[in-house]
């Protein structure tokens, strides 16, 4: 059996790995067999060891909701080790990819056709790279939906992508005149509506979304209000969540309507506690 990698060796490959996935994101091209070959004089490691170990992170990111280097394909079986150690690197640069990151992926889609947003995904559709209860199972330690909203400059910034790509579809079928209506109401007026645009179909019905935006992969759990829930449910015809997803790298969208649970599991993650 394989000896367990000590801590030094995580933290020598984690910044290895996130060296890498820094070009990627930013569009430049870096020679793998390279950087395995300069771990190698540093990490007494074989070479398909340290090539699985950047697998074993892609899986971990995947799980944290972060992007992952797309030429590194998801491996679970890691060490608990060295889930530790991305998150030392990641808590080390809590600012990492916002707001720097999704500002230039916003630009870019500014200059792009509309946003296209399509359904949600199924397990016959889009097969997870790792197994989805794993993944899941790493979502939930790790409250990676929390992290997420948290993110305030990733979340306004996931909303006003979506804010241009309502007026710009409004405009494409020549309702100038509602795309000066549309509202970016989290923003103009404020939390507790259960939504954060005011938008419009074609035909001048409403249209109100609830963005839910995050830089990792398309099932990274998101958090909902009960206020959300509520409006979406009393808001039934009008009411969408729009979630955007790999933000960080080219954002994609899909849309969810009510009834919420025929789409997702809803799980309690807090709870009021009144005294008796």
């Amino acid at each position: 059996m394989a000896e367990s990698w000590n801590e030094t060796e995580i933290d020598l490959i984690v910044a290895d790995y996130f060296s890498m996935l820094i070009e990627e994101l930013s569009g430049k091209s870096f020679n793998k067999a390279e950087h395995n070959r300069v771990l190698r004089e540093t990490i007494p490691r074989s070479r398909g060891s340290i090539e699985f170990k950047h697998q074993n992170i892609s899986a971990i990111l995947l799980g944290l909701g972060q992007p992952w280097i797309e030429g590194y394909k998801p491996a679970a079986n890691f060490q608990n080790a060295l889930v530790d150690g991305v998150l030392r690197w990641l808590e080390a640069r809590p600012a990492w990819l916002a707001p720097k990151e999704g500002a230039i992926q916003a630009s870019r889609l500014q200059e792009a056709s509309t946003l296209w947003i399509g359904p949600p995904p199924t397990q016959r559709n889009e097969p997870p790279p790792v197994d989805a209860e794993f993944m899941a199972a790493i979502g939930r330690k790790y409250n990676v939906a929390e992290r997420d909203a948290r993110n305030r400059a990733l979340g306004k910034a996931g909303e006003e992508l979506v804010l241009i790509h309502e007026r710009r579809s409004l405009r494409q079928v020549g309702r100038e005149d509602l795309a000066g209506k549309v509202r970016w109401t989290a923003s103009q007026d404020g939390d507790g509506y259960g939504y954060d645009i005011a938008s419009f179909e074609a035909d001048g019905r409403e249209r109100l979304i609830e963005v839910k935006t995050t830089n990792g992969w398309e099932r990274t759990p998101f958090q909902i209000s009960r206020n959300e829930l509520a409006v979406a449910d009393a808001r039934r015809d009008d009411w969408h969540l729009v979630r955007l997803w790999d933000f960080a790298r080219e954002p994609k969208a899909f849309a969810i309507r009510p009834p919420m649970e025929a789409h997702v599991d809803l799980i309690a993650t807090s709870f009021l506690a009144g005294l008796r």
